[in-house]
C-alpha cells in the first residue's frame, strides 16, 4: 500500500513532531522521535558567558573555530574552512559557485540538494550512480549517503572531481554523517587539490542541530566567495563557542563513536527480531525494508514513536537511535507487538 501523500507529506523530512501529533492524535506522550539521524546522546553544553548573547560574534572566535575545524576534519588549513549557520544555508550558495548548467544529484538522498541546485539556476537530474554524471558541471553526492548509508569510493570521487575541473565544474560532497564513517573516507584533505567542496555538520554527530552550525571545506578562492556571500556575523556567538569546544574534545568524540556503534548494533537486533530486513545505514540510523512498512509506520505512530517513511520507496522505513532506556523499551515492545500480529 502506498503512503498517503496528504497525510504523510509533512513528515517527509523527519523531525516533524507537530505533524506527527496531528496524525496520531491518541499517541502516548512523550513522543519518541526516531525520524532523524541526530545523535540522541548529544554533546554536553558548556557554560556560556552571558555576553555571548548580547554582543556581536567576535571575528577572532570565527578564526578560532575555522582553525579547530580544519584540524578536526582534516582540511588543509583554516583558509579552506567556511563556518556557516548550518549546512542548509550553504547548499544554494555552493551550487551557485559554478555557472548554471546541468547538475546531477546522486539519489535517493536529501531532497534539499536538488532543490538548492535548482534555486541556483541549474537543470537538475537525479542519478543512481557516479557513472551517470556524464556532462553535468555540478555533481552532488552525500557520503555516507542518507538514507541508505552507501559509501562512495574515494578514488572514484577524486577522479570525477578532476574531470569536472576540466570543464569548470564542481563536485560537492555532503559528509554530514562522515563523523561515524571510515576515518580515511573523507575528502576533506582533497579540497585544496581538486574542484571539491565538502560540507560538514555539527547537528548529526554532536546532536546539536538546534545551534545551526556547519562548515564548507573548499579551495581558498571558493571559500572566500562563500564567506563574502554569508557576510559578517553569520554564525552566532553561542554557536561558535559551543562548536569550538565540541570539535576540540577528542575524548568525547572517540567515546561517542564507540557508543553509537553499540547502539546501532542494538537497533539492528530489534529490527531483525521483528522480521525486518536491514538494507543500509550508519551508526546513527538504520534503513529497513518490509512489505508492511505502511502498517508498521502507523502502528509505531499510534504507539508514540515516529520513524521516517519514504513514499517513493513504500517498503522502506528509517530508524534513528532511541535516547533513553525507557525509549529503547518502548520501541522493543512496539516492534514485538507488531511482529506478533503478523
Amino acid at each position: 500500500m502506498m503512503f498517503s501523500e496528504d497525510l504523510d507529506h509533512p513528515l517527509l523530512h523527519g523531525g516533524g513532531l507537530a505533524a506527527a501529533r496531528r496524525l496520531f492524535t491518541d499517541a502516548p506522550e512523550p513522543f519518541i522521535d526516531l525520524s532523524t539521524g541526530i545523535n540522541p546522546y548529544s554533546y554536553p553544553l558548556p557554560q556560556l558567558p552571558p555576553d555571548l548573547f548580547t554582543r556581536l560574534p567576535d571575528p577572532d572566535a570565527l578564526a578560532t573555530i575555522a582553525n579547530i575545524a580544519a584540524q578536526s576534519y582534516g582540511a588543509p588549513s583554516p583558509a579552506h574552512v567556511v563556518p556557516a549557520p548550518g549546512t542548509q544555508i550553504l547548499l544554494p550558495l555552493v551550487a551557485a559557485l559554478v555557472d548554471p548548467a546541468r547538475a546531477a544529484v546522486v539519489a535517493p538522498t536529501y531532497r534539499e540538494h536538488a532543490r538548492a541546485a535548482a534555486l541556483a539556476g541549474h537543470r537538475v537530474a537525479e542519478i543512481a550512480d557516479l557513472a551517470a554524471a556524464r556532462e553535468a558541471t555540478l555533481v552532488i553526492v552525500t557520503n555516507p549517503n542518507n538514507p541508505d548509508g552507501r559509501l562512495f569510493n574515494k578514488n572514484e570521487l577524486i577522479a570525477l572531481a578532476k574531470r569536472l575541473a576540466t570543464r569548470g565544474g564542481l563536485l560537492v560532497v555532503d559528509e554530514a554523517f562522515m563523523d561515524v564513517g571510515p576515518p580515511d573516507a573523507s575528502l576533506a584533505g582533497e579540497v585544496g587539490k581538486n574542484a571539491i567542496v565538502v560540507l560538514r555538520s555539527s547537528g548529526k554527530f554532536f546532536g546539536l542541530a538546534g545551534i545551526r552550525l556547519g562548515f564548507a571545506l573548499a579551495p581558498p578562492q571558493l571559500a572566500g566567495r562563500l564567506s563574502a556571500k554569508l557576510g559578517p556575523w553569520a554564525v552566532s556567538g553561542p554557536a561558535l563557542a559551543i562548536g569550538t569546544t565540541a570539535l576540540a574534545d577528542r575524548a568525547w568524540i572517540d567515546e561517542a563513536r564507540n557508543r553509537l556503534i553499540a547502539a546501532a548494533d542494538r537497533l539492528k537486533a530489534i529490527l531483525l527480531s521483528a522480521g525486518l530486513e536491514i538494507v543500509g545505514g550508519t551508526a546513527l540510523f538504520q534503513l529497513a525494508r518490509t512489505p508492511a512498512a505502511y502498517d508498521l509506520f502507523h502502528h509505531l505512530g499510534r504507539a508514540g514513536i515516529l520513524v521516517r517513511s519514504f513514499p517513493e520507496h513504500p517498503s522502506w522505513l528509517r530508524f534513528g537511535l532511541p535516547g533513553t532506556e525507557a525509549d529503547w523499551a518502548r520501541l522493543q515492545m512496539a516492534m514485538a507487538a507488531c511482529a506478533a500480529m503478523r
